[in-house]
C-alpha cells in the first residue's frame, strides 16, 4: 500500500497513456480501416479488419476497439446464425458502430451516422463471418464449405487462438462469447471449446469469462414446443384453437400419439392459417414486401406471408408425424420443417425449391453497401471474384446439426463458473421466449432473484427477468424480436453493458 501510494496523478496518467499507445502500435496495421465509404467523420476508436486463415479457410473478421477503456474493457466475439448468415447483420442493422440511413433515392448509396447505443460504447467487439462461406469469409477448396456445428466450434476457436496472437495487447481483457438466434449452437460449443483448452493449458490463455445468447435455438423438444402457447399468450389464437391443438396434440409435438396424428396435423393447420401474414420476427411490425419480391435471389423480402409450410408443401405426406417436425431457425427461414439431425437446409435452398422468399424484412441497404468494391476494399474484404458476392445469408455452404441439445453444453459451463446471460425479445414468433424460459428453468438452478422486471436507462420497465443460481440469468426484452438490438437498441446497450461491468441488471 506505501509503495502504491508513491504513484503520483502524473504517473497514473502516464501509464494510462502508455496503455493506450501500445493498444494503438500492438494491433497488425495493415488491418487498420481508415476510413469508410458513407461516412465522413472520424471514428470514434479505431476499427480493423481482414482474414485469419484456419486449415485453407479464411475467416473473415471486423473488429471495433471500446470508445471507452479498451485497456480494460471486455472483448466480445459476435455470431449470427442461420446457420449460414453474415454477422455483418448485426454490424449494420443491431448494435455496429453506424447506423445506415437509406440514400435519398431507390439504390442511392448508403449513408452512415454514428449510432449512440452502439455495444462499441463499452466493449471492444469483434464481428466474425463463420463458417467458411458465410459473408466474406471463403475457402479456395469447395469441400471446406461442408461442416457442421463440432466443426464450426473447433475452427471458431482456432481462430480466437490466432487472432489473440494478433493482437497480444487484449489477451488479458475478459472474453465475452455472445450471439443469436443458429448462434444459441454456436455460442455455447465454442464456449465449451475455449473452456476445454484452457483446462488442457493451450497457448494463449483465453481469459473467457461467460457469454450471452439471444433468442437462441437450444434444444428440440423446448424449441419445437414454444410456439403454441406463446401465440395464445400473445391473443394470435383464439382460446378453442389453443384447446384444440393442445387436447388432440399434448403440449409436446415431439411425442404425438400415433393415433392423434392426422387430427393433429388438422388442428395444427387452424393454427398455422391464424399466423398467416405476420412478421415472425417480430409480431408488432409490419410485414415487409420488397419490390421483385416474386423472384428467387437471395434476400429477405417476401412475397406472400410467414405461414410455417405445410407437409404437403415440403413433399410429404398429411400422415407424417408430428413428431418428426423440427423447427427451422436463424435469421431467415422460420418455420416448421421436416427437418432431421444432420444436414440442415439453408433458407436459400429452400426457397429455390419452394419458390417462396424469406419473410417479411429487407436487408437491401446492407446488400448494396457491402457489395461496393470501394467497401471491400476499404475494410480489407476480398473481391468478389475471389469471395463471392455478400449475401445476408448464403446457400454456399452443407451444416449439419451435428451437437444435439445444447442443454448439457449451457450444465457444464455454469457448473465451471462461467456467467450466462439468456435473452429473447418477448414478441419473436421465430424462437419464442416460451422456450427459452421454459429450458433455463428445467435446469433446476435454485432462483436468487425471483422473476420481476428491469429498468433501462431512462427509467422505463424494459422487460423481465429471473436470476438462477451459478451465474444464470433469464431475460425478456419487452416489444422486442428476434434480433433484440435491431428493435430495442437502448435496452439492448443498457443489459449489455450492466452484464458485462457485473452490476445488477
Amino acid at each position: 500500500m506505501a509503495a502504491m501510494a508513491k504513484f503520483s496523478v502524473l504517473s497514473l496518467c502516464c501509464m494510462l497513456f502508455v496503455s493506450l499507445v501500445v493498444i494503438i502500435e500492438a494491433a497488425p496495421q495493415n488491418s487498420l480501416v481508415t476510413h469508410l465509404p458513407g461516412f465522413n467523420a472520424n471514428f470514434p476508436s479505431k476499427h480493423y479488419s481482414g482474414y485469419i486463415s484456419i486449415d485453407g479457410k479464411n475467416l473473415f473478421y471486423y473488429f471495433v476497439v471500446s470508445e471507452r477503456n479498451p485497456a480494460s474493457d471486455p472483448v466480445v466475439l459476435w455470431l449470427n446464425g442461420g446457420p449460414g448468415c453474415s454477422s455483418f447483420d448485426g454490424f449494420v442493422y443491431e448494435h455496429g458502430p453506424f447506423n445506415f440511413a437509406e440514400g435519398k433515392s431507390k439504390g442511392a448509396f448508403p449513408v452512415l451516422h454514428l449510432n449512440p447505443y452502439s455495444w462499441s460504447k463499452v466493449s471492444n467487439i469483434i464481428y466474425l463471418d463463420s463458417p467458411a462461406g458465410v459473408g466474406f469469409s471463403y475457402s479456395q477448396n469447395q469441400t471446406k464449405y461442408i461442416t457442421g456445428d463440432i466443426q464450426t466450434a473447433l475452427d471458431t476457436h482456432a481462430f480466437l487462438l490466432q487472432w489473440f496472437q494478433q493482437f497480444p495487447e487484449f489477451q488479458p481483457n475478459p472474453l465475452y462469447i455472445s450471439g443469436e438466434s443458429y448462434a444459441g449452437v454456436y455460442v455455447p460449443t465454442l464456449a465449451s471449446q475455449i473452456a476445454k483448452g484452457i483446462n488442457k493449458g493451450t497457448k494463449p490463455t483465453l481469459n473467457l469469462k461467460g457469454y450471452l445468447v439471444g433468442n437462441g435455438v437450444t434444444d428440440y423438444r423446448f424449441d419445437s414446443n414454444a410456439l403454441v402457447p406463446f401465440a395464445h399468450g400473445m391473443a394470435l389464437i383464439s382460446d378453442k384453437i389453443f384447446q384444440e391443438v393442445v387436447a388432440t396434440c399434448g403440449t409436446d409435438l415431439l411425442n404425438v400419439p400415433p393415433s392423434n396424428r392426422s387430427l393433429c396435423n388438422e388442428k395444427f393447420q387452424r393454427l398455422e392459417r391464424a399466423l398467416d401474414g405476420l412478421n415472425r420476427y417480430d409480431i408488432l411490425e409490419p410485414c415487409y414486401h420488397g419490390p421483385g419480391a416474386d423472384n428467387n435471389k437471395n434476400s429477405k423480402e417476401n412475397k406472400t406471408s410467414s405461414l410455417p409450410l405445410s407437409f404437403q408443401q415440403l413433399g410429404k405426406t398429411t400422415e407424417k408425424p408430428l413428431g418428426v417436425r423440427k423447427r427451422m431457425f436463424g435469421r431467415a427461414w422460420p418455420f416448421l420443417a421436416n427437418v432431421e439431425d444432420g444436414i440442415v437446409p439453408s433458407w436459400p435452398q429452400l426457397a429455390k425449391t419452394l419458390n417462396s422468399r424469406v419473410p417479411c424484412v429487407n436487408d437491401e441497404v446492407a446488400t448494396l453497401w457491402l457489395n461496393t468494391a470501394e467497401v471491400r476494399e476499404a475494410i480489407h474484404a476480398k473481391p468478389e471474384s475471389v469471395a463471392g458476392s455478400w449475401e445476408l445469408c448464403t446457400d454456399r455452404i452443407t451444416y449439419s446439426r451435428d451437437a444435439g441439445s445444447m442443454i448439457p453444453y449451457h450444465q457444464n459451463l455454469t457448473t465451471q463458473g462461467y456467467r450466462a446471460l439468456i435473452f429473447s425479445g418477448d414478441h419473436d414468433m421465430c424462437v419464442p421466449y416460451t422456450g427459452s424460459e421454459a429450458w433455463t428453468a428445467s435446469l433446476g438452478y435454485k432462483i436468487v432473484d425471483e422473476w420481476r422486471p428491469w429498468l433501462s436507462s431512462d427509467d422505463q420497465i424494459a422487460g423481465y427477468l429471473q436470476g438462477y443460481a451459478k451465474n444464470l440469468t433469464f431475460l425478456t426484452v419487452k416489444g422486442a424480436g428476434h434480433t433484440v438490438p435491431e428493435y430495442k437498441p437502448r435496452e439492448a446497450l443498457d443489459f449489455f453493458q450492466r452484464f458485462l461491468d457485473g452490476k445488477r441488471i
